[in-house]
């Protein structure tokens, strides 16, 4: 039973399960660890570099490396015997304008944000279909993918390709494996003044959202958990959006109505 930041308890019924959280290790990947930890499941997590002072299960993996991906869903298998829930939240990209994004750079944030969790996900999934009670994927898609990114074109259309891939995995999957995605929006981290700038700023964004404030990495956790849950037995091919009520369009801010 976790107590939610609201103060009240739920318990989604995941103890004892194995969930693998790619870059559960700070920020939003931090905060979907933390939820699913406190539902008593067995977190494991990766990153391409190791860290100290974890309380989960670390591997040292770059999704972007499928020998690499292979090699940690052997090791998850060999340590636990089973893998139920998959968490893809490796990814981002730093603010570069497309026309002075090089071929390389792009084609690195593609196969980060987008390849990566098909790599993952296939390698999983391998393992989900000869478990009797089969599994759970959870790809973390962004707003980026429904709306204009300038700064981060690349990712943004990698995002568009996970609601894609979510959709078309969970009807190859099926019924054996269940394909959802999580569409994150504005979240406060303790990065978020490199991409907001200043504390002033960060409320000033905050403002804009229709609730009134960004989201916590434990709100993506919650989301990511509820779709892995019985709870959610029904739910696959899904798009999930946690994003405060969305980004209000430009022109009500500029209308006399709304004055």
């Amino acid at each position: 039973m976790t107590d939610t930041p609201e103060g009240g308890a739920i318990n989604l019924g995941l103890t004892g399960k194995v969930v693998l959280v790619t870059g559960g290790v700070r920020g939003v990947g931090a905060g979907i660890s933390a939820v699913f930890a406190g539902q008593g499941a067995t977190v494991v997590t990766c990153a391409r570099r190791p860290v100290e002072g974890l309380p989960y299960e670390f591997h040292s993996c770059d999704v972007r490396d499928d020998d690499s991906v292979k090699a940690m869903i052997d090791a998850v298998i060999a340590g636990h015997g089973r893998l139920d829930v998959v968490v893809n939240n490796a990814g981002g990209s730093p603010y570069v304008a497309a026309a002075d994004a090089s071929a390389k750079f792009s084609t690195k944030i593609i196969e980060l944000n987008l390849l990566g969790p098909l790599s993952v996900s296939q390698h999983a999934n391998a393992v989900m279909q000869d478990q009797d009670s089969g599994g759970s994927i959870i790809n973390i898609s962004s707003v980026s993918g429904r709306r204009p990114t300038p700064g981060t074109a690349a990712y943004g259309a990698a995002k568009a390709g996970v609601d894609n891939l979510t959709a078309t995995l969970a009807v190859e999957w099926a019924p054996k494996v269940r394909v959802n995605s999580v569409v994150v929006g504005m979240v406060e981290t303790e990065q978020s003044e490199l991409f907001y700038g200043d504390a002033e700023s960060v409320a000033a964004v905050a403002a804009t959202v229709p609730l009134g404030r960004l989201a916590k990495p434990a709100d993506i956790g919650w989301a990511a958990a509820f779709l892995t849950s019985d709870a959610a037995s029904y739910i696959s091919g899904a798009t999930l959006e946690v994003h405060g009520g969305g980004e209000p369009p430009q022109y009500l801010a500029a209308s006399s109505a709304n004055k």
